[in-house]
């Protein structure tokens, strides 16, 4: 019993001589990225997880605070994977400088499709509830716009049917003189040009004809 005292006495005597020797140390460094050309990362967490203590580094990359030997410093920060640094626990220094090179933390996401509406049914019937508002001005331009070709009409002495058929023959007539000034065998060839014209098929019948 005498001797497991001593032991556990002389045990404690040798941890408390350890803990009067474990002097604080200022350790400084800068963080850099692991890229073929490093840049310095700024605002990037440095934390002293014995202690639950830490800093960040500045704009520049670069930091300073107290530890003790034998504490684990971790690097963090967004788009990069995690550094770890082990202090020595048989420094003597009053300082101690590091260089932590961090790599980026890359995650592929699958691509992602955002619509306002989720599904199509419901897209479907809010555009088919859409209510497109009419206003006064629109109206009086239209009735403009009306008015202006019946009185155009009026002046040439025919009526408004008479001037559409006019405007429809000069239109086929400038598609027909198209197709021949462009070496095109005919002039069939450049009327299949206005098939998207619905006033044009008259013209495409009497042309088969």
């Amino acid at each position: 019993m005498k001797y497991y005292l001593l032991f556990i006495s002389l045990c404690i005597t040798f941890f408390a001589q350890a803990q009067e020797e474990a002097k604080p140390l200022q350790l400084s460094g800068v963080v850099l990225s692991g890229d073929s050309i490093p840049r310095p990362i700024p605002f990037a967490h440095v934390y002293n997880e014995k202690v639950s203590r830490g800093t960040m580094t500045d704009s520049e990359g670069f930091f300073s605070f107290a530890v003790l030997p034998g504490d684990t410093v971790i690097f963090s920060c967004i788009g990069f994977q995690k550094e770890y640094l082990g202090i020595p626990d048989t420094l003597n220094l009053t300082a101690y400088l590091a260089r932590i090179q961090m790599k980026r933390d890359t995650t592929l996401l699958e691509e992602v499709t955002l619509y306002p509406w989720p599904t199509r049914d419901r897209f479907k019937e809010a555009f088919l509830a859409t209510n497109i508002t009419t206003t006064a001005n629109d109206i009086a331009m239209r009735n403009l716009a009306s008015q202006a070709l019946k009185d155009r009409a009026a002046a040439m002495g025919i009526s408004p049917e008479e001037a559409q058929d006019m405007s429809i023959n000069i239109q086929n007539q400038d598609i027909y003189n198209f197709g021949r000034y462009s070496n095109q065998a005919n002039g069939g060839t450049a009327i299949l040009g206005a098939l998207s014209n619905p006033l044009a098929w008259h013209q495409l019948f009497q042309s088969f004809k």
